[in-house]
This record gives C-alpha cells, structure tokens and sequence, in this order.
C-alpha cells in the first residue's frame, strides 16, 4: 500500500535518506522544513537521485505544517533541541505520527542519551502528550543516514525496531520498515520503551567512532 509521507526535518541527513527510501519504493513524500524555499531544492535533490528508479513516488517540499495536510504518516526527524515547540505547532490530529528522535548529549566522554521528563518520558511520549489526538509510533531510531542515502537497495542486515500503544498504527510504521530493510519492521512493545530506544543511538554513534563504520541493529532469533 502507498502513503503520502510528511517528513518533518526532511532537509536533514536523516530526513532527506528516510525520504528517498520511502519514495524509493513508490510513497509519496514531502519533504517538511521551516521554510519552503529550503524544502524545494532538496525535493529536488532526491528526485534527481530517484530518476530511473522504476514505480517511485513523487518527492515534493513544503513549510512544515503545509507538508503535514493530506499526509496519512507524518515522520518527526528533528533535532530534540527546540522538539516540544515545533511539534506544537504541527495540524496532526487523526494522524498516525512517527518519531525518531534521539535526545542525545555530548561532552568530552563522547555522546549520552539526555534524560527526559526525569528518566520517565521519551521524545516520542512527548510528541503524544503535546498532539493528543494523533498516533505515535516510535521506529527508524538506529538507521545511519550515511546507508540511507546509500546505493543498496535495502540494508537488509538491520532491522527497524517499532513501539507504539496504537495496535494498527504500529502495523502501518512496521510495514513502511519494508522500504528501508526489505522487510517487517520489528514490534518492539509499548511506546515507553521509547525511553530505552532513543539513547541507544548514542552507544551505536559510540561504536561508529571506535571503528569507523555505520553500525545497525539486527535482532536474531525471529
């Protein structure tokens, strides 16, 4: 099935590499940003990298909240630096709403996951509790924006873990997974488990320092 994808964040590295793949494999993607005139010509750009690719979608760019009308998924890929203020301003009720924003920190010792809402919140739980009337599913935290832009098809060797507390949206964000992976995205429980998701990404930025990589995660035993 094909969605209409708003990708809010989408003229950043991960932004624009989950909006390529998306459109890759025939969704339909606007690429979201503050202003238009720096959405259109990364649209661009992604189109141009799309040229030959047979049944992909349409990659357009638009001012954030223009981006999310008509969308049926809206993908938060932003900075958490300045999230709760942006989220707020975004039209996402009965929109199934996907995060994947890591609250990080860095200091002299490398990167840290932040702690949110006293260790007892999450990126994606604030995204919920600021949009209310939309679904939040969190997914695609640990996909290096370096393969996503990639030539490979598919990263076939990670898997994208899914939580969420809406059954059917979180089938619809699993099946998306289909166009980054090849296949299902993985259900990864609650959407509090967001809480453990979002700052393991500091600990794969940690291992792609010590050896100069762009490391995923692969679940075994499914």
């Amino acid at each position: 099935m094909s969605y209409r994808i708003a990708v809010i964040g989408g003229t950043g590295p991960q932004g624009k590499g989950l909006g390529y793949r998306f459109a890759r494999h025939g969704h339909n993607v606007v690429l979201g940003s503050r202003a238009a005139e720096k959405a259109v010509p990364v649209a661009a750009e992604v189109t141009e990298r799309l040229a030959g690719v047979e049944g992909a979608g349409e990659v357009t760019g638009a001012a954030n909240a223009d981006a999310c009308a008509g969308a049926d998924v809206v993908l938060l890929a932003i900075p958490y630096d300045g999230h709760d203020d942006l989220v707020a301003t975004l039209p996402l009720d009965d929109t199934i709403v996907v995060s994947c924003v890591n609250p990080l920190a860095f200091d002299k010792q490398g990167p840290s996951g932040r702690v949110v809402d006293g260790g007892e919140g999450s990126a994606a739980e604030s995204a919920q509790r600021i949009a209310p009337g939309s679904r939040v599913v969190g997914a695609f935290h640990h996909v290096s924006a370096v393969t996503l832009w990639g030539e490979a098809d598919f990263l076939d060797e990670e898997d994208i873990l899914v939580v969420g507390d809406d059954t059917d949206a979180k089938q619809v964000v699993m099946e998306l997974a289909r166009s980054v992976t090849g296949r299902d995205g993985v259900d990864a429980g609650k959407l509090r488990l967001a809480r453990q998701l979002e700052p393991l990404t500091a600990v794969l930025i940690s291992i792609n320092k010590r050896y100069k990589t762009h490391s995923g995660v692969r679940i075994s035993g499914l």
